[in-house]
């Protein structure tokens, strides 16, 4: 008689479900908003680039304009142009930058996460690129006007692209963690953070809040995280004891766990 082969014994450690984020009703319609203004800005910045490429920089019509070279009044709204392209990008981009962090992307799909926290300093380099490689090829201006006009749209661009760019981008899983983090530890989805700060805080008593001059609130994870906070302190332990809240056992994997959501090794 044959022996029936074993059935593999079920792993009696639970796996632990991966925690789903969904942005509330307010804030998917705050951030729309923001993103549609975003785009808007964007998209007048883009025509201004048009306009400055073709019109400002267009060759002369005839032979009168062309020696007396590129016009001083057309060189002055070319600076203006660049100007008024870099202030819109930039409003654009920090709009962006708050509409995703009231509605996150999934890190589970790289390319869309990339793209969507960094397109700010994508549009930056669309709309100055070209307008500064052209600035460099007119053929009109002389090399004072061609220089001045030039290095005033690097700086711009510059600025532009390195404000755009999101370096601490929140995903849809870090913030699904955080806020079930938060929830265990305290009884609830209820941090403490400061206007000049940069993480949450697990109740008002902590140190860190102690002797801050900037205005304190209190909310959700998802509305600090709205309100530009990276996440919750890492120096959880002595939180929980200033706060009066009992120490889990398992506090080193809570504390991996949320490193691993913020993709810190």
């Amino acid at each position: 008689m044959s022996e029936e082969t074993p059935k593999p014994k079920k792993s009696t450690k639970a796996a632990k479900a991966a925690p789903v984020f969904t942005p509330t009703p307010e804030a998917k319609a705050q951030s729309t908003q923001k993103r549609i203004i975003a785009l808007v800005l964007w998209g007048v910045a883009i025509a201004l680039e048009a306009v400055a490429i073709f019109w400002l920089l267009r060759p002369p019509f005839d032979e009168l304009a062309a020696n007396h070279g590129f016009p001083q009044w057309r060189w002055w709204t070319l600076l203006g142009f660049i100007a008024v392209i870099g202030v819109l990008s930039v409003i654009g981009s920090q709009l962006w930058k708050q509409a995703n962090r009231l509605d996150p992307a999934s890190s589970k799909e790289p390319f869309r996460f990339f793209v969507q926290n960094q397109l700010g300093a994508i549009i930056a380099l669309v709309a100055f690129l070209p307008l500064i490689i052209l600035i460099f090829l007119n053929k009109d201006m002389d090399s004072k006007q061609k220089g001045i006009a030039g290095g005033v749209g690097i700086a711009v661009a510059l600025a532009a692209v390195l404000l755009g760019v999101d370096f601490k981008p929140l995903s849809q899983e870090q913030a699904a963690v955080e806020s079930q983090v938060v929830t265990q530890l305290v009884g609830q989805d209820l941090v403490w953070w400061s206007a000049g700060g940069g993480v949450m805080h697990l109740c008002e008593g902590v140190s860190d809040l102690k002797n801050v001059t900037t205005q304190i609130s209190s909310g959700t994870t998802a509305e600090a995280f709205a309100a530009g906070k990276t996440g919750i302190t890492l120096e959880i332990q002595q939180e929980l004891k200033q706060c009066g809240l009992p120490t889990p056992e398992n506090l080193d994997d809570i504390v991996t766990w949320v490193r691993q959501a913020r993709g810190v090794a």
